[in-house]
Parts: C-alpha cells; sequence; structure tokens
C-alpha cells in the first residue's frame, strides 16, 4: 500500500511524497532521496521502493522543491537544500512514529544522503546510488549556461522535458559542497552502488567515495545497469541487495520494537 503525505519544506514550501508501507512483518523504515531533476516517480525511486517494502522494509519517496507535485521553486532549490530536506523528510517519519534507520539516494540524491546522514540521529545506514563524488558534477548538464548565469544571476534550463529557472547561488553551492570530509566522518554504514557502465556519472566516483570512506563500507558493482536502473529488473536488484545489507542496522529497531 502507498500513502500520499505533505510535510513542510525548511524553507516553508510543502513537499508531496508517498510512503511504501512494508508487506508483512515490519523490518524498519527508510527514506529515498531522487536524482538531480527526477522525483518520486522515477524508475529508480518507484521500483527500489516498493521492492523495499516487499521486502519489509517501508520507505518515503518525495518529490524535491518545485518538482513533480511539491511546492515552491525548483530554481529557490540547492544542493544544500536538497540536503536539508531530506533530513526533513527524516524527522517527518520519526515523527509518525517510524523511525527512519536507512537513507538510500540515487545519482545527485546519493551524496544529498550522506550530507543529510550527519543532521539525523537515527540514521545507522547510507546507501548511494550512481552518486558524484562531487555535487558538482552536475555542472556538465547546464555547462553551456554557467558564464550566463553567474554573469545575469540566471537563466531558463530545459532537462528531461522540464523547463527550470537555473540560479547563481546553486553553482555557487554545489561548487562550496565538500563531500570529502562529509564522507570521512560519516560514522554510518555506507554501500556504494554503481555500474561499471554508467555513462552519466562514471564509476571513478565510486572508487572516489568508497576511498574516503571509513569502515563498515561496501561496494556493490551494478553489472549492466545504465545510470537510471531502467533496464528490465535493475532497480528491483538493487533494492534486494540494500535489503540484505541493511539488514544488521535495521535489527536493532526490531529488538527495539
Amino acid at each position: 500500500m502507498t500513502v500520499q503525505v505533505r510535510f513542510p519544506s525548511t524553507s516553508g514550501p510543502v513537499l508531496a511524497g508517498l510512503i511504501d508501507e512494508p508487506e508483512g512483518d515490519v523490518r524498519g523504515w527508510g527514506v529515498f532521496s531522487h536524482g538531480f531533476t527526477l522525483g518520486k516517480a522515477s524508475v529508480a525511486a518507484s521500483r527500489i521502493c516498493k521492492q523495499l517494502a516487499r521486502e519489509g522494509i517501508g520507505m518515503l519517496r518525495f518529490d524535491n522543491l518545485g518538482l513533480g507535485e511539491s511546492e515552491g521553486d525548483w530554481g529557490d532549490g540547492s544542493f544544500s537544500h536538497k540536503v536539508a530536506d531530506t533530513a526533513q523528510a527524516v524527522r517527518f517519519m520519526n515523527d509518525r512514529g517510524h523511525d527512519v534507520r536507512l537513507l538510500v539516494g540515487h545519482s545527485f540524491g546519493g551524496a544529498a544522503v550522506i550530507g543529510a546522514a550527519h543532521e539525523v540521529d537515527s540514521v545507522r545506514a547510507v546507501v548511494s546510488i550512481g552518486a558524484p563524488f562531487e555535487p558538482g558534477h552536475v555542472e556538465h548538464n547546464y555547462d553551456a549556461l554557467v558564464d550566463r548565469i553567474l554573469a545575469e544571476g540566471e537563466a531558463p534550463f530545459l532537462i528531461g522535458g522540464k523547463a527550470l529557472t537555473l540560479r547563481r547561488h546553486f553553482i555557487e553551492d554545489v561548487r562550496a559542497a565538500d563531500m570529502e570530509d562529509e564522507i570521512r566522518t560519516l560514522r554510518r554504514a555506507l554501500l556504494v552502488m554503481h555500474a561499471p557502465t554508467d555513462n552519466t556519472v562514471g564509476i571513478a566516483n565510486a572508487s572516489e567515495i568508497f576511498r574516503a570512506a571509513r569502515h563498515p563500507r561496501s561496494f556493490v558493482s551494478l553489472e549492466g545497469a545504465d545510470h537510471l536502473l531502467t533496464g528490465r529488473d535493475q532497480a528491483v536488484r538493487a533494492a534486494r541487495i540494500i535489503s540484505a545489507w541493511a539488514d544488521p542496522y535495521l535489527s536493532e529497531q526490531r529488538d527495539q520494537a
């Protein structure tokens, strides 16, 4: 069962989310952070969360500021906003009595969950899927606009059929993010998942994340997958691996129930 929810972002506008309720015995709860401009209905978000729910792990996935059904202007957001709103989503779930132990992030969201884990004590395990080592990696999506945005303050930005506004503060924010320190001081279990055939965010990013991380850390190669996990069973396979890997960190929650 999927439950529609809404909760305030850290900047004010209300964000729209879906909770994929766990089937059978409840093993734990998590939050999923989607890619750059994708949303909660993206293939990776939907299929991974639904599969985790089938395996007893309830998941909240939500649209970031100005995307999908969420309020606000995407152009007012930034990487820092995405991190803060992911932590806000965890607090929202915790307030509902669903203590979140697991964070899963895809692509840009993979970097965001690493940052968000620092802001919420309940999280015990973090998963990055196809994530960039540096959030500024997303600049390849709008590199032709950078000079204009830095000079004029903003510019229209078309990506994936979405007409958005990209502003100077977004560029400055992703460039300033220091993920190496965030990864090194994470102090949570980290699972790095990446496809060697990822042509959007290269596999070298996974190597850099893994190298910066401290134990417990794990790496899984998503052989044959594309960046968006659109191929047959790619997202479901990833979810099954996450489910098995996360079990020791969810068991603490079951012991306390």
